[in-house]
């Protein structure tokens, strides 16, 4: 499972999300950003700041 929260890059924010695919969590997090945040352009840079900060996470029993 791996999880990103959007606090490690916006901070203040307690929004996260978790799934199995590093690619979906990168996708929530882009539309999050989009939505939340008013970001209109998600450079590379931006995926790769997102994706420095996704941790593995055990699942939850």
């Amino acid at each position: 499972m791996k999880e990103f929260h959007c606090g490690s890059l916006v901070p203040g924010c307690d929004w996260h999300t978790r799934h199995d695919e590093e690619a979906e969590v990168i996708r929530r997090a882009t539309e999050h950003l989009r939505q939340a945040h008013g970001e209109t352009i998600i450079r590379e840079s931006m995926i790769e700041a997102i994706r420095s900060r996704i941790v593995a996470k055990k699942n939850a029993a």
